[in-house]
């Protein structure tokens, strides 16, 4: 087989292998969070097991597989947010705050729609909402993201 055979197969193999793990992490079909649904959520999972350990108390979320923070870790603008949500308002953004998140990037637990709020967590000297969230669960669940759903960690708002 001639190299420029042999590449061909070679990149006709790896199309294929990325277009069955596309779909087949579709078919788990339940609603628990698999950790081998991304692989940072793979890598969090010991962080997290530390963080309720040092903790010594369950943190709502820390059972996505998603590495879990302080609120004391994440910019501040996220404590005072967490305070907006706990009064119920007024938020920065009202159109925009307290809206159902659809979870289409599929990095949090799947659940039902409606099940996810967001709020935004303001950016200094940003001229727009920019890309802070924070993703609250119907079980009082805090997600945490600095870019725009790219990436999650849990809240441990207790810390």
């Amino acid at each position: 087989m001639t190299p420029a055979r042999r590449l061909t197969v070679a990149l006709i193999g790896l199309v294929v292998l990325v277009v069955v793990g596309y779909f087949a992490k579709d078919l788990g079909g339940d609603d628990t969070a698999s950790p081998a649904s991304s692989s940072s959520t793979a890598a969090a999972s010991p962080s997290t097991k530390v963080a309720a350990g040092k903790s010594g108390q369950n943190v709502p979320g820390q059972t996505s597989g998603l590495a879990v923070k302080s609120l004391s870790e994440l910019p501040k603008e996220a404590a005072a947010t967490v305070k907006l949500i706990d009064k119920g308002g007024p938020f920065p953004y009202p159109s925009n705050d307290g809206v159902a998140f659809e979870n289409r990037e599929k990095l949090l637990p799947a659940k039902d729609s409606g099940y996810y709020k967001e709020y935004t967590v303001p950016t200094p000297d940003s001229p727009d909402r920019g890309a802070r969230r924070l993703v609250v669960g119907s079980a009082k669940e805090f997600f945490y993201t600095g870019d725009h759903y790219g990436s999650f960690v849990v809240v441990d708002v207790t810390r």
